[in-house]
């Protein structure tokens, strides 16, 4: 099936590392226009390079996501470089503290998260709807996450950050929709890679004196296809919401996460 996200402008928050660096590739194989946006630019600029000497259109923009007047900045530069908006995808976020309880967790650990997690994505997409509406055609794909759905012991701070950009993406669906606007949430789960393998099956297999490979085997034995999502499972989402295929699709949460959170 042909997506038609050739040359679309999309404009990516965390594009980088892990599931961020997969959705960056899968939106430039589709030969789209990319602005590849966050903090650390020295982390963005390999990627971007990597792409342009494969033929790509990139762009790097340094921008702290939770400073409004940065976010609204790194939108003119894009529409400065391209011309127009089509595609907000936004992946940057943290984990928060792990293993902590609510009572556990201070003050400031859960500030921390909730400012990036939903003023992050809160910010971005106010930046860029004003040119989405001017031209009646836009869409949001704001990455969450399942403990976001279901919440989850001893990850409070997260979960509550994650339920609160759910109700981000419902409210600005029902704001843009009139013009023509998707907003949507992808929610993965557990996702297999450092992060994955390195804190949450190491801190499991401390806890119960077992080998992170067994650690890994029993989370993914919590799913109904028992297995783990990838990186490239959540980046095919997000084309899919980003694409006029899913042209009806609005507001939702899309889990991607095996069978977990909807069952």
């Amino acid at each position: 099936m042909d997506l038609k996200l050739t040359d679309k402008v999309v404009f990516i928050t965390g594009p980088a590392k892990g599931m961020g660096a997969a959705i960056t590739r899968a939106f430039a194989a589709e030969g789209c226009k990319l602005a590849l946006v966050g903090r650390d630019t020295s982390a963005i600029e390999p990627i971007a390079e990597e792409l342009k000497s494969n033929g790509h259109s990139a762009i790097v923009i340094g921008c702290d996501l939770t400073d409004a007047s940065r976010c609204d900045a790194a939108a003119a530069r894009t529409l400065e470089a391209f011309g127009r908006i089509d595609v907000l995808v936004n992946v940057a976020g943290g984990s928060g503290p792990m293993g902590k309880t609510g009572v556990e967790t201070t003050p400031e650990e859960f500030d921390e998260i909730v400012t990036l997690n939903m003023n992050g994505c809160f910010h971005m997409i106010r930046a860029v709807l004003p040119t989405m509406i001017d031209r009646r055609y836009g869409k949001v794909v704001n990455v969450g996450g399942t403990f976001g759905m279901k919440g989850r012991a001893g990850r409070l701070a997260y979960s509550a950050s994650k339920w609160g950009l759910r109700g981000i993406t419902k409210s600005f669906a029902l704001e843009v929709g009139p013009h023509n606007i998707n907003v949507n949430c992808v929610a993965p789960g557990m996702v297999d890679g450092p992060r994955f393998r390195d804190k949450v099956c190491r801190t499991m297999a401390g806890k119960l004196g077992i080998s992170e490979a067994e650690a890994a085997e029993r989370h993914a034995a919590d799913y109904a296809l028992r297995r783990i999502t990838v990186d490239e499972d959540v980046a095919n989402a997000c084309l899919f919401l980003a694409s006029d295929v899913s042209r009806q699709i609005t507001g939702v949460d899309l889990p991607v996460d095996g069978g977990w959170a909807a069952l």
